[in-house]
């Protein structure tokens, strides 16, 4: 029944989608119309206010941006592009790309690209390469994100913790999450989710471990892997964060603008939210991960795709090489949306939210490791709470669920 019900609400939004311009449709007046799906109501005033300029430039073209909850989000592109009724426009992340490219499903840029002169290397090689399928372009990325400890600066000084640095270890995070617990206040160390992106990938990483080897196999029941999981299940064994039943019904990110957990180890994706909280902002601290035999960040990104089936090549090509262009970039990072991928056009974003250290990111960027893609990514990581969670929950050593997850993402490698 849940999986009915997220169907039923795909299927109304793709009406409204197709009702106001999907898949390029042509206006009245003339004009085409092009619908850009996204999934942030954070980000919708910058993806408007570029789809603006694009039309400043492009008179003849009507961008209609369309915010669907993510629930619904991946859902809905499945379901619209088998259906051909697809947005035009719309996010992509890096590990449901392949199965879109594979199934022909997105459009092909690869000439408009040249054809325009876009200068590749004005984009973080690490996140082009995710999206790199036989030298062939489907977009561009919009942003890059990397990670970093969030910390609430008030509860770090409440309990006399000094607050984390560039010098931290895994051994100093345990003992400050440790010192900050205080279950009479409700107040926990550190959020401790099940989070690839944000959490496990990046200890493993830090461990000196991999996701995926060499070979195109996964790893992620060697030594140094185990290690980097044990880092996360070792805080629910101790008490140190909220359970997974706890976590699954309020995001850690929300626990944190609660000011319930003292550390949360994610994105710089977040800092708009957390920036616009005025309440919580003066508490706000950023820092970089800690290390363990080695520092490690992942690193991903948006990509601006388009739909295959568009009615609209041509203008859907231009738009999708200006949303991800350097005019972009700089009305994204003004707003403080997100991190914009084209070079040098960071500083904006830094300067949107001065009162955060943001420039921890951007840093970050040279330590940074691609986020593990291989696959079909999007089934075997869909996988990793059935697999992972007995562990979180003390149910089944790290060992024995790394062991389980490893067979099960290799057998959805060999398919």
């Amino acid at each position: 029944m849940r999986h009915g019900k997220r169907w039923i609400a795909a299927a109304a939004v793709l009406a409204t989608l197709a009702a106001t311009g999907c898949s390029g449709s042509g206006g009245g007046d003339g004009k085409v119309t092009l619908s850009y799906a996204t999934w942030s109501d954070d980000q919708k005033p910058a993806m408007e206010a570029i789809a603006e300029a694009f039309e400043d430039k492009h008179p003849n073209i009507d961008v209609q941006v369309q915010v669907l909850p993510w629930p619904e989000y991946w859902s809905t592109l499945q379901v619209g592009a088998a259906g051909r009724t697809a947005p035009d426009a719309f996010w992509m992340l890096a590990d449901q790309f392949p199965a879109y490219a594979k199934g022909k499903q997105l459009l092909d840029i690869t000439d408009a690209v040249k054809a325009a002169g876009v200068d590749l290397a004005a984009y973080p090689k690490a996140v082009l390469d995710l999206y790199d399928v036989d030298g062939k372009l489907y977009g561009l990325p919009k942003d890059f994100d990397t990670n970093g400890i969030w910390f609430n600066k008030a509860l770090f000084d409440k309990a006399g913790v000094p607050y984390p640095n560039e010098n931290w270890t895994w051994d100093d995070a345990r003992a400050a999450a440790r010192k900050l617990t205080n279950p009479a206040a409700g107040v926990w160390g550190i959020a401790a989710p099940i989070d690839r992106q944000g959490g496990y990938y990046n200890s493993i990483y830090q461990a000196g471990g991999k996701v995926i080897g060499d070979d195109g196999k996964a790893t992620i029941d060697s030594p140094e892997a185990i290690a980097g999981l044990q880092f996360w299940t070792q805080m629910h064994a101790d008490g140190l964060s909220p359970t997974l039943k706890q976590l699954s019904d309020t995001e850690a990110v929300q626990m944190f603008m609660d000011q319930k957990v003292a550390m949360y180890f994610s994105g710089s994706f977040w800092a708009q939210r957390l920036y616009g909280d005025q309440a919580l902002r003066p508490h706000v601290g950023v820092a970089p991960l800690p290390k363990a035999k080695q520092r490690a960040t992942m690193i991903s990104g948006i990509l601006n795709a388009g739909y295959a089936g568009t009615k609209h090549p041509k203008e859907l090509a231009e738009f999708l090489i200006f949303a991800s262009g350097k005019e972009a970039a700089v009305i994204q990072a003004k707003s403080g949306a997100v991190l914009p991928a084209y070079r040098d056009t960071q500083q904006g974003w830094l300067d949107a939210m001065p009162e955060f250290n943001l420039k921890v990111f951007v840093d970050a960027v040279a330590y940074s490791v691609p986020l593990p893609i291989a696959g079909d990514a999007a089934k075997w990581t869909g996988l990793e709470t059935q697999y992972l969670g007995p562990a979180w929950e003390g149910k089944q050593s790290p060992a024995d669920a790394a062991r389980a997850y490893n067979t099960a993402i290799n057998e959805v490698l060999a398919q």
